[in-house]
């Protein structure tokens, strides 16, 4: 098996909830022109993630437990061929050569949906409990970044997940500000180009001041020059790398 990129597939159910405040059922409607009515019932989503696994080269002789990064890709990755996943971030990396001390999963969004939606959060926290059963992975450092759909996606999935996260770094994204306090104590490192004609800076800075608001240290890392690829020189910085393996899962800050 080929360590340094393993494209699988995982198939789970995700539970999501219809809207609604009242059960399915009851009695039906008898009087004549259009009324109000709520639908409420539990429905399952099979779904399907292929993705990219990148082992470190000590991974099979070592017995130790990995940290581990779960890198989501842009809108322009999508698809059926999981090798568009290299086209930037670690996955490109590692396709290039280059060596990390970490567990590497990039999965691939499928053509026409869209990370931060309800089925596909659902798919990639399945996706994770997926790996961290089967692979040794260090529960508590488990680290999430992802790039303009994928900073989306981080964003997303920290809020709905916060306590599966040492640390996260969304680039070039958007988040919603009035979650900012169920992340006011997960590490965020945020990037973003000042130039960005695609996804404005305004959504990384009014994340930033929102999390400082609920007492957050936050990093926030604008490229002056910068418009939408404001990931090539995140995820050439080593930096980015060492600040991930400082975080732990419930460390005290």
């Amino acid at each position: 098996m080929n360590r340094r990129g393993v494209a699988m597939a995982v198939t789970s159910a995700a539970m999501v909830l219809a809207a609604g405040c009242a059960t399915s059922g009851g009695k039906p409607e008898t009087r004549p022109g259009q009324h109000e009515q709520t639908f409420a019932a539990k429905v399952t989503a099979q779904v399907e993630l292929k993705y990219l696994l990148y082992l470190p080269e000590e991974y099979g002789s070592s017995k130790k437990k990995w940290p581990l990064i779960l890198f989501l890709h842009g809108a322009g990755e999508r698809g059926d061929d999981v090798q568009l996943v290299a086209k930037h971030g670690p996955p490109k990396l590692v396709a290039a050569g280059k060596q990390f001390p970490f567990v590497i999963v990039s999965p691939q969004c499928p053509t026409w949906e869209w990370w931060p939606n309800g089925t596909q959060v659902a798919a990639l926290d399945a996706l994770l409990t997926d790996v961290a059963a089967r692979y040794r992975i260090d529960k508590n450092r488990i680290y999430l970044t992802g790039l303009s759909m994928g900073g989306f996606g981080t964003w997303k999935l920290a809020t709905e997940f916060p306590g599966r996260f040492a640390a996260i770094a969304p680039v070039c994204g958007k988040g919603d500000p009035g979650k900012a306090n169920l992340i006011k104590d997960l590490p965020a490192w945020v990037f973003h180009g000042v130039k960005d004609p695609v996804v404005p800076v305004a959504h990384s800075k009014d994340m930033v001041a929102a999390l400082k608001q609920c007492g957050s240290d936050v990093k926030l890392t604008l490229y002056p020059e910068a418009q939408h690829d404001s990931w090539t020189e995140t995820y050439n910085n080593p930096e980015l790398y060492d600040w991930f393996l400082q975080h732990q899962r419930g460390e005290k800050k």
